[in-house]
């Protein structure tokens, strides 16, 4: 039986969030992931017609409570949005929440009138994605002798012209400066990084790997990491836009944000939790890099897609993942016209930890006999291959399920997701600012992306691609045909 990543995903992020029940979404095609039984609608005078409307709606409808409908949390608040209770989390499975939906229907048509919309799910924000194993895959040992991917650039640190660049993710790892590229990246330290039995923790080191990336490219950076995202790497919407004001209120905005963290909600509107921040982020001077997700599909993945949005084109940078050879998108990321920039974010190798001893780590999600997007070269859903933990819990016949593997983790690791194209393309960004000494971070975009004569291809698209001159591209090999 095949590994079915999205449910173990979903069986993952709702442990870390153990009094907060989800559901899949929406309707049978799960894409997303949300809190069971609420909603979310801007301060004031909008959450209180969609209290007034809802609770009207399910006085009149059948098996719905027009009592579970009230306003939770205060007023007002800096995010600008208001949780709304509709129904009992407790009722019902993991599917999609009919509460939930009824709510969002009994708007319609005050949504269609102000030509707006003035409710929404409370999604759970992740890194880079649900239904690929966030980010692309699980990262892989590599011995401590072979070379980071990109390597250092080997530019001189200057204290003085450095560009100041946030990482919003996990924590730093206890012994991040093994990393010589590292000494100069502070911020958060991860909380936990393994468990009861000294086994790492899956998520954790994900904001350590994107620091090493972007040291590597830009080595003129003072980068800042923000454990932002819980170890799961998933906050719900209700609260990312909270995170992410604290994360730049703690030093002030920077030059430059690399966030490898979204969801889709399918729309192309904007994500009801981030709005607040988004218009202030417009209105200041920082560049937002974010990744485009790992789903593997063309509907927008939020906060990446904002770059498209009016108002928003030179705020927003929405990066995808190139495979190892440069020539072409890779399997698990997401494309479409949305998308401005594609970088390498296959198999990368940056710095993870066990630097001081050696760290295991058992792997959660068994690979694929083959890609299950439908690509024929051998993908990061099939190679290396290994048994994962959240997989065998879901076979069809759990008595018999198969020994995870594990494996020693010695500082550096090998990782793939747009998770890790996203810093490629911040830390190129910057590279420029610090070669022209230009200090606007959009400016330098639009200068890097202007002078850009590199392409790609994916999904037959004809798209911009960012290569470092330090990344050191690898062929792509066919997997051998069945004896």
């Amino acid at each position: 039986m095949a590994p079915q990543r999205f449910h173990e995903q979903f069986r993952q992020v709702q442990r870390s969030m153990p009094d907060v029940p989800l559901a899949m979404g929406p309707d049978d095609a799960p894409e997303f992931l949300y809190e069971k039984g609420v909603v979310l609608a801007r301060d004031g005078e909008e959450a209180r017609l969609v209290e007034d409307t809802v609770r009207g709606h399910f006085a009149e409808a059948t098996g719905l409570v027009a009592g579970h409908v009230r306003r939770e949390g205060p007023e007002t608040n800096r995010t600008g949005v208001t949780r709304i209770r509709v129904g009992d989390p407790g009722q019902g499975d993991h599917g999609a929440d009919r509460a939930v939906a009824h709510a969002l229907r009994a708007m319609r048509e005050h949504e269609g009138r102000r030509g707006r919309r003035l409710v929404g799910r409370n999604h759970v924000v992740s890194i880079a994605g649900h239904v690929n194993a966030c980010p692309g895959d699980e990262p892989v040992p590599v011995p401590p002798t072979e070379p980071c991917n990109p390597a250092p650039d080997g530019t001189p640190y200057d204290p003085d012209t450095a560009v100041a660049v946030l990482v919003i993710d996990t924590g730093l790892m206890h012994d991040h400066r093994s990393c010589p590229q590292l000494a100069h990246t502070e911020g958060d330290a991860q909380l936990e990084e393994t468990d009861q039995d000294g086994v790492l923790r899956q998520y954790v080191g994900h904001g350590t790997f994107i620091a090493g990336v972007l040291t590597a490219v830009a080595p003129g950076t003072d980068v800042t990491v923000r454990n932002t995202l819980d170890d799961a790497g998933a906050v719900l919407e209700s609260e990312f836009g909270a995170r992410l004001f604290e994360a730049v209120d703690r030093g002030g905005w920077p030059d430059i944000i690399s966030l490898s963290a979204g969801t889709s909600n399918g729309r192309t509107d904007g994500l009801l939790g981030v709005e607040a921040f988004m218009r202030e982020l417009r209105d200041r001077e920082t560049l937002l890099v974010a990744a485009a997700g790992n789903n593997a599909g063309a509907t927008p993945f939020w906060p990446a897609a904002y770059a498209t949005l009016p108002g928003y084109e030179d705020a927003v940078l929405s990066v995808g993942a190139l495979r190892a050879d440069g020539e072409f998108g890779a399997c698990f990321t997401n494309h479409g016209p949305w998308v401005r920039v594609y970088a390498p974010g296959e198999r990368l190798t940056s710095a993870l930890t066990g630097f001081d001893r050696p760290v295991p780590y058992v792997y959660q999600h068994s690979s694929y006999d083959a890609c299950r997007f439908g690509f024929t070269y051998a993908c990061t859903c099939q190679y290396p291959a290994h048994t994962g933990v959240l997989s065998e819990e879901g076979r069809s016949d759990p008595s018999n399920p198969g020994k995870p593997d594990q494996v020693m983790f010695e500082g550096y690791a090998q990782w793939s997701g747009t998770s890790f194209a996203t810093p490629v393309a911040a830390a190129l960004v910057a590279a420029h600012m610090t070669a022209h000494k230009e200090r606007d971070p959009r400016t330098a975009s639009r200068q890097l992306l202007g002078a850009n004569t590199e392409y790609a291809e994916v999904r037959g698209a004809h798209v911009p691609a960012l290569r470092p001159p330090t990344w050191r591209p690898t062929p792509v090999l066919r997997p051998a045909p069945d004896a």
